[in-house]
C-alpha cells in the first residue's frame, strides 16, 4: 500500500499546527460544545478529502483543465505551503489575527466554527484539496481510490486526536515545539512536492524523460 499521500496529506494539514487556533476559538465554550465542535471539523474535513478524491477529477473535467498543467500548479502550490511551514507558518495562507477575531465575532459557536474558519481554509486548503485530486488521478482501480477515502478517515481522526488532546499539547509542546514540528514536516512536503511537479513535467515534455538529455 502506497502511504505517500497519506504523508502529504498529513503534512499539508498538520492539525498540531492548528491546535492554538482551536483553543482561541472554542474559549468559552463547555465540554459538550467543544465535543461537538471536534467532531463536526473531522467530519467536514473527511467530507472535504473525500469530494476531490471521488469528484476532482471530473469538476478538471467540467472546466477542461488538463491534469498535467494542475500537477504542476498543484505541485507548486505545495511547494509554496512547505516554504511557509519551513518559517514556522501554517502551510495554507491563514488570516491574520485581526481578521480571524473579526470573522469569530461574526461565527455562530459550535458547528459553524468548526466547518469556517477551523476546517476550511485551515485544515483543508487550497493544497490540500489539490493534492487529493493529483493522486485521485494516479488511482488505476477500485480499491486505490478507496484507500483515498480511507485516509481521509486517518486524516479526521488525527484531528479528532489532536483536539480532544488540545490542552495538554500546547502545554507539552509549547510555541517552540510546535514550530519545530511543524519545520519537520515543511521539510518532508518540499520534497514530495517537487516530485508532483517532476511527474506533471514530464507528461507536458516528454523530452524530460529521456535519458539522452542527461550526462
Amino acid at each position: 500500500m502506497d502511504l505517500k499521500p497519506l504523508i502529504t496529506l498529513i503534512a499539508i494539514i498538520n492539525p498540531l499546527a492548528i491546535v492554538p487556533f482551536f483553543i482561541h476559538y472554542t474559549e468559552g465554550l463547555d465540554q459538550a460544545q467543544r465535543r461537538q465542535t471536534i467532531r463536526t471539523a473531522a467530519l467536514a474535513a473527511f467530507c472535504v478529502i473525500s469530494a476531490c478524491a471521488l469528484l476532482g477529477l471530473q469538476v478538471l473535467s467540467f472546466f477542461n483543465i488538463s491534469l498535467q498543467s494542475f500537477q504542476v500548479g498543484g505541485g507548486m502550490l505545495l511547494l509554496i505551503s512547505a516554504m511557509n511551514m519551513l518559517n514556522a507558518r501554517p502551510a495554507e495562507e491563514r488570516p491574520s489575527n485581526s481578521t480571524m477575531e473579526a470573522g469569530a465575532e461574526k461565527a455562530a459557536m459550535g458547528n459553524s466554527i468548526a466547518v469556517v474558519p477551523l476546517t476550511i481554509p485551515l485544515l483543508t486548503g487550497p493544497a490540500a484539496m489539490s493534492t487529493v485530486v493529483i493522486y485521485a488521478d494516479q488511482a488505476r482501480s477500485f480499491w486505490q481510490h478507496l484507500a483515498l477515502v480511507g485516509y481521509g478517515v486517518v486524516v479526521s481522526l488525527a484531528v479528532m486526536l489532536c483536539f480532544s488532546l488540545a490542552d495538554p499539547i500546547a502545554r507539552f509542546l509549547g510555541k517552540t515545539g510546535i514550530n519545530v514540528m511543524t519545520r519537520l514536516m515543511g521539510l518532508i512536503l518540499a520534497a514530495l512536492a517537487v516530485e508532483v511537479m517532476a511527474g506533471g513535467l514530464i507528461k507536458i515534455f516528454p523530452i524530460l524523460a529521456s535519458p539522452a538529455i542527461y550526462p
